[in-house]
C-alpha cells in the first residue's frame, strides 16, 4: 500500500491532483492510502514552497500545479 499525501490550502488544483492520484491508483490496481494535508506548518516542514505538493511514501515527489498522470503512475507503480 502506498501512503499518498497532498499538501495544499484545498484549492482546486489540489482537488484535483487527489482525484487524479485516486482515479490512477484504481486504473493500475494500486493500493493507496490519500490524505490531504492543509495545514501550513506541515506543508512547510515537507519545504514545499509552492502547492499543490504531493508526498509519496515519505518522500516529496511534486510541488506546484498539477500533476502528469504519466508521472502519477510512475509514483504508484515504483
Amino acid at each position: 500500500m502506498k501512503d499518498i499525501k497532498v499538501l495544499g490550502s484545498g484549492c482546486k488544483t489540489c482537488q484535483l491532483t487527489a482525484k487524479l492520484i485516486r482515479t490512477e491508483a484504481e486504473r493500475l490496481g494500486v493500493d493507496i492510502r490519500l490524505d490531504k494535508v492543509t495545514d501550513y506548518a506541515a506543508i512547510a516542514g515537507y519545504g514545499i514552497a509552492s502547492t499543490p505538493g504531493v508526498v509519496v511514501d515519505g518522500k516529496v515527489v511534486h510541488a506546484g500545479g498539477l500533476p502528469q498522470a504519466a508521472n502519477v503512475a510512475t509514483w504508484l507503480t515504483s
